[in-house]
């Protein structure tokens, strides 16, 4: 599960904090990802988004392809649930794994009333601050849609993977012009700032597609993971 693991903590790792107004939601979103490793491919990453009410529900299946697929069967399913607000997406549970018995699947629950955020993992259970805007690792990519990343040229933004809950400020470039599998696009470029031993994550996200990431880029210890947008429906509000 590292490898998807990795690639979604990464690609979902950006998000900027409250607007005073936002744009309706999407009724859904329907997107797949082709996954590389050091230029192979390894997986496909297909993704749905759907707004009922005042709510949402986001998920994510990672399924390897090739060689890796003979090691890895089963995808990594990871799910976002939550509401709709004034300020957009906030998530209530945060879910990855591959089975009900993955040792290594990771849980998110958001008190927001109290203030608190429940993270497990590895079988063990923690009790956290949980601070004003907290994304997890999923729905943070969805955030952006209800928001103006190009207008400011930094985003900072607390998320949780399950894991841990970090703090997270991105710089903003915007009128990048890049070639997808969809043909050309003009996105903003995303790059986290990075600290002292932390890898290396770049993501363009497409203004003219909701704010939706088209290209990502995460450089491991040497290894080079990239995702890029193969197909992307968006069905807007009647």
């Amino acid at each position: 599960m590292r490898t998807a693991d990795t690639l979604a903590a990464a690609f979902f790792a950006l998000a900027i904090p409250c607007a005073a107004a936002q744009p309706p939601a999407p009724q859904a979103i329907s997107a797949s990802y082709d996954v590389f490793r050091n230029g192979m491919h390894i997986a496909v990453m297909n993704e749905t988004f759907e707004a009922k009410g005042d709510g949402y529900r986001i998920v994510s299946d990672t399924q390897a392809v090739g060689l890796l697929a003979l090691f890895q069967r089963a995808p990594v399913r990871v799910i976002s649930v939550g509401r709709l607000t004034a300020s957009g997406l906030q998530p209530l549970h945060f879910e990855g794994k591959r089975s009900e018995s993955d040792p290594r699947r990771v849980r998110g629950e958001f008190d927001w009333q109290a203030g608190q955020l429940t993270i497990e993992h590895g079988g063990q259970v923690e009790k956290l601050p949980l601070p004003r805007g907290t994304q997890d690792r999923l729905s943070i990519l969805y955030q952006l849609m209800f928001l103006a990343p190009g207008k400011q040229p930094t985003m900072e933004i607390a998320m949780t993977n399950g894991r841990k809950l970090g703090h997270y400020q991105y710089t903003v470039k915007p009128g990048v012009e890049i070639d997808t599998p969809l043909g050309r696009m003009t996105t903003l470029h995303v790059v986290r700032q990075q600290k002292p031993n932390e890898n290396n994550t770049e993501i363009w996200v497409s203004p003219q597609h909701r704010y939706l990431p088209v290209k990502v880029l995460l450089d491991e210890d040497g290894t080079r993971y990239e995702q890029f947008i193969t197909r992307l429906e968006i069905k807007e509000p009647s």
